[in-house]
């Protein structure tokens, strides 16, 4: 009789857990069912924004497989449409509610995944549960907004905090003609930059149209007949038809809590190298979960659909009884807002501080192709360096087109644990329609390692 996987949560890590563990072990020696609470299987999370603007105009185009395709190519069952509201470690079951009738049933399981991925951060504010507030999370937030937009043509939309699913959001709203606002208590959008780059973002939210409300915290929702109706803030109301927070998401934790598995400081279930809990038999991957941050030496939680593909893989090689590690995160993001492009890898300089570097940052400013080529943009890079060793710590990119995706060369240096001054000399490629003879990587790495070396004569 084969074992049975359960797999609790349907989407990146879920199914990359179940379909890498099906590579390794045929239907006669492991049953998997996969249950998930939504509409949709392995789809992209991050192109709801761009379904939401029209960019992307067919939902099926953000979606990977299907459970029909689960069942038909792996002999995986999935069943949406249900939520599983129990884990009984001593009984080795889950409780499982299907949505649509509300019966309850008790599946059995040899080996377990949590993959329960992350939750927006909702404020406990006056009116913050009426109608027309969104969460932009899973693919069904997305169609729900879009509805929204089809059947009530909303005119006004406010973005509550200025993190990447927030700004992408204001984005697709102008696309639709919307006016948007844009509240963050932070002194900048985009927390995850460093405050004189997050300004970068805002100027160009503010050149596309979109009002930026900064160092004002929300301190409820107005209503009209349960539906949100307004925002309102220490400085002013703002008028609202639609709202979508901002803030965040943190993992989904609930089930483990209840269950007794361990979940770490940063809120995610705690993991090994091989993705195991601390229950036997049961993993974790993906938003759920705390990861290891390479630089900082400590237990992040970042949601990120990569890292939840990279460690469902680990979870169902091992499961499959191969043998894979999961080494880690650098913290590597990029976005598009508003035809400005954002990177970020690494740690910025208030976390460099919080882990004890003592570090030096620089900001060099050049263009994305040749200065003299067509259609040259500008671009900005900051370094975060250790002092002394010129190790680089974290990396940060605002641009216009063509500039973001340098930051992978960073995030590679970073996780093979550069100095600026090996990086100097990096060959990196160039012709006039891609790069300028100097590419403001290597600018930046020369700017740095000057740096470093004045710090040193100064010893």
């Amino acid at each position: 009789m084969p074992e049975r996987l359960l797999i609790i949560g349907g989407d990146a890590a879920g199914m990359s857990a179940a379909t890498n563990a099906r590579r390794h072990l045929g239907p006669d020696r492991l049953e998997i069912l996969a249950f998930e609470r939504g509409n949709f299987t392995s789809y992209s999370a991050c192109g709801i924004p761009y379904y939401v603007g029209d960019v992307v105009g067919d939902v099926d185009r953000l979606i990977a497989r299907t459970p029909e395709e689960f069942r038909d190519r792996s002999a995986i069952e999935v069943r949406i449409g249900h939520e599983v509201t129990e884990i009984d470690l001593d009984g080795r079951a889950v409780r499982v509610r299907d949505l649509a009738t509300g019966v309850e049933t008790r599946e059995g399981f040899d080996q377990l995944v949590l993959a329960t991925g992350a939750v927006p951060k909702r404020p406990q504010l006056p009116g913050s549960d009426a109608r027309g507030i969104y969460g932009i999370q899973v693919l069904d937030d997305g169609t729900a907004v879009r509805d929204v937009l089809a059947k009530e043509e909303p005119k006004h939309a406010v973005i509550v905090g200025g993190g990447y699913i927030g700004l992408e959001m204001a984005e697709a709203f102008k696309l639709r003609g919307l006016q948007v606002s844009v509240v963050d208590k932070h002194e900048q959008p985009m927390s995850t930059l460093d405050p004189d780059m997050g300004a970068l973002v805002t100027k160009g939210l503010c050149d596309l149209g979109i009002d930026v409300y900064l160092n004002e915290a929300v301190t409820s929702f107005d209503t009209d007949s349960g539906k949100v109706c307004g925002v309102v803030t220490g400085q002013r109301t703002l008028p609202a038809d639609i709202v979508v927070l901002g803030l965040g998401a943190t993992p989904n934790r609930e089930l483990a809590d209840k269950a007794g598995i361990p979940v770490g400081p940063s809120g995610g279930v705690v993991v090994d190298r091989r993705m195991r809990t601390k229950a036997e038999g049961v993993w974790a991957a993906g938003d759920c979960t705390e990861k290891y941050h390479r630089i900082s030496r400590r237990a992040v939680a970042i949601a990120l659909g990569t890292h939840a593909n990279k460690e469902g893989r680990i979870a169902g090689i091992n499961i499959g009884g191969g043998y894979a590690t999961f080494p880690g995160v650098v913290g590597t993001a990029v976005t598009k807002v508003c035809g400005v492009e954002v990177a970020r890898t690494g740690l910025r300089e208030s976390e460099a501080t919080e882990a004890g570097f003592e570090h030096l940052s620089v900001i060099v400013e050049s263009t994305t192709r040749a200065g003299y080529y067509p259609g040259a943009s500008p671009i900005k890079i900051k370094l975060v360096v250790e002092k002394r060793s010129g190790k680089l710590l974290g990396a940060q990119i605002v641009g216009r087109e063509e500039a973001a995706k340098r930051i992978d060369a960073l995030a590679t240096a970073l996780w093979n644990e550069m100095t600026v001054d090996e990086m100097l000399n990096l060959d990196l490629s160039y012709a006039p329609p891609y790069s300028p003879v100097w590419d403001p990587i290597l600018i930046a790495a020369r700017k740095a390692w000057s740096q470093v070396q004045e710090t040193l004569s100064e010893c």
